[in-house]
Protein backbone atom coordinates (compact mmCIF):
# COMPACT_ATOMS: atom_id res chain seq x y z
CA UNK A 1 0.00 0.00 0.00
CA UNK A 2 2.52 2.39 0.88
CA UNK A 3 4.98 1.96 -2.18
CA UNK A 4 1.75 3.72 -4.54
CA UNK A 5 1.70 6.46 -2.20
CA UNK A 6 5.53 7.84 -1.61
CA UNK A 7 6.43 10.54 -4.22
CA UNK A 8 8.52 10.27 -6.43
CA UNK A 9 11.04 12.59 -5.23
CA UNK A 10 11.48 11.45 -2.05
CA UNK A 11 15.05 10.51 -0.97
CA UNK A 12 15.97 9.08 2.73
CA UNK A 13 19.33 9.91 4.50
CA UNK A 14 20.40 8.38 7.79
CA UNK A 15 21.82 10.46 10.01
CA UNK A 16 23.36 8.28 12.80
CA UNK A 17 23.45 4.50 13.02
CA UNK A 18 24.62 3.51 16.24
CA UNK A 19 25.14 -0.44 16.94
CA UNK A 20 23.94 -1.95 20.11
CA UNK A 21 26.65 -2.42 22.98
CA UNK A 22 24.98 -5.98 23.51
CA UNK A 23 23.04 -8.39 21.89
CA UNK A 24 20.14 -7.22 24.17
CA UNK A 25 20.19 -3.60 23.32
CA UNK A 26 18.45 -1.92 20.49
CA UNK A 27 20.32 -0.87 17.01
CA UNK A 28 19.19 3.02 17.28
CA UNK A 29 18.96 4.42 13.47
CA UNK A 30 17.91 8.35 12.89
CA UNK A 31 16.73 8.90 8.99
CA UNK A 32 15.38 12.31 7.45
CA UNK A 33 12.89 11.76 4.86
CA UNK A 34 13.61 14.48 2.35
CA UNK A 35 10.59 15.57 -0.33
CA UNK A 36 10.62 18.50 -2.79
CA UNK A 37 7.21 20.42 -1.47
CA UNK A 38 5.13 20.91 1.55
CA UNK A 39 2.01 18.66 0.06
CA UNK A 40 4.59 15.86 -0.33
CA UNK A 41 4.97 16.28 3.55
CA UNK A 42 1.84 16.05 4.20
CA UNK A 43 1.28 12.49 1.88
CA UNK A 44 4.92 11.20 3.54
CA UNK A 45 3.42 12.05 7.09
CA UNK A 46 -0.78 11.34 6.81
CA UNK A 47 -3.78 11.42 8.66
CA UNK A 48 -2.50 11.87 12.63
CA UNK A 49 1.12 10.48 11.42
CA UNK A 50 -0.65 7.23 10.28
CA UNK A 51 1.29 6.86 7.33
CA UNK A 52 4.78 7.86 8.72
CA UNK A 53 4.17 5.13 11.19
CA UNK A 54 3.50 2.98 8.83
CA UNK A 55 6.77 3.72 6.73
CA UNK A 56 8.39 3.14 10.36
CA UNK A 57 6.97 -0.14 10.86
CA UNK A 58 7.20 -1.68 7.73
CA UNK A 59 11.14 -0.31 7.60
CA UNK A 60 11.67 -1.44 10.96
CA UNK A 61 10.73 -5.04 10.49
CA UNK A 62 12.58 -5.04 7.06
CA UNK A 63 15.92 -4.21 9.00
CA UNK A 64 15.69 -5.96 11.82
CA UNK A 65 15.17 -9.21 9.63
CA UNK A 66 18.34 -7.95 7.46
CA UNK A 67 20.60 -7.56 10.67
CA UNK A 68 18.85 -9.95 13.05
CA UNK A 69 18.39 -7.98 15.99
CA UNK A 70 15.82 -4.91 17.42
CA UNK A 71 15.82 -1.62 15.95
CA UNK A 72 14.83 1.62 17.20
CA UNK A 73 14.27 3.62 14.24
CA UNK A 74 13.21 7.51 14.42
CA UNK A 75 12.19 9.13 11.35
CA UNK A 76 11.99 13.07 10.25
CA UNK A 77 10.77 14.59 7.00
CA UNK A 78 12.36 17.39 5.64
CA UNK A 79 11.09 19.70 2.57
CA UNK A 80 14.54 19.95 0.77
CA UNK A 81 12.90 21.99 -2.08
CA UNK A 82 13.42 21.12 -5.95
CA UNK A 83 16.33 19.22 -4.28
CA UNK A 84 16.03 16.40 -7.06
CA UNK A 85 17.50 19.47 -9.51
CA UNK A 86 20.19 21.09 -7.77
CA UNK A 87 23.61 19.72 -8.09
CA UNK A 88 24.48 20.45 -4.52
CA UNK A 89 21.47 18.57 -2.63
CA UNK A 90 22.06 15.60 -5.24
CA UNK A 91 25.47 15.53 -4.18
CA UNK A 92 24.75 15.80 -0.20
CA UNK A 93 22.06 13.09 -1.13
CA UNK A 94 24.17 10.72 -2.10
CA UNK A 95 22.99 11.14 -5.49
CA UNK A 96 26.05 11.68 -7.46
Amino acid sequence: KTQKEIPYSTAVVIDEYLEPASRDDLTRIHATIHVERDSQKGIIIGAKGSMLGEIGRAAREKIERFIDGRVFLKLHVKVSKNWSRDKKSLDHLGYN
